[in-house]
């Protein structure tokens, strides 16, 4: 068994698409329309195009958004992404004008930054132990 989909609740899909390619780099693998408004959304990393797709799902169903607001309020990130220097990540996502809630912070051999994806979620980048 492995992980082949994960998925993150967004507010607005095309803001979404923009946010999650154009500044944090990803790229599109799936754009399938569903009904009037939705779709199937999905991005990789460019680094593994066959890799685990993250699922840009829209946040539609009323349990989302009290679930997203008291992450949100308590400062939980919804998601971890691995980046190979979460210092140089963040002074790139930064210079783009990424809002951050957490600067960079070392946790013995792992360290992390957490920052607002503008489509309501945290989400934590983090350097994987060696």
């Amino acid at each position: 068994m492995k992980i082949h989909l994960t998925s993150i609740f967004v507010d607005d899909q095309a803001k979404a698409l923009r946010f999650y390619t154009e500044i944090l780099g990803f790229v599109k693998k799936h754009d399938v329309p569903l009904g009037e408004t939705d779709r199937w959304l999905t991005v990789v990393s460019p680094d593994e195009p066959g890799g685990i797709e993250l699922l840009l799902e829209p946040a539609g169903h009323p349990a989302v958004r009290p679930y997203r607001d008291a992450l949100v309020n308590d400062g939980i990130p919804l998601a971890q992404f691995a980046v190979d220097d979460v210092k140089t990540e963040y002074e790139r996502l930064r210079g783009l004008g990424v809002r951050f809630t957490q600067e960079p912070l070392a946790m013995g051999p792992v360290t992390t930054a957490v920052f607002d994806d503008t489509c309501g979620n945290l989400i934590q980048i983090a350097t994987q132990p060696r």
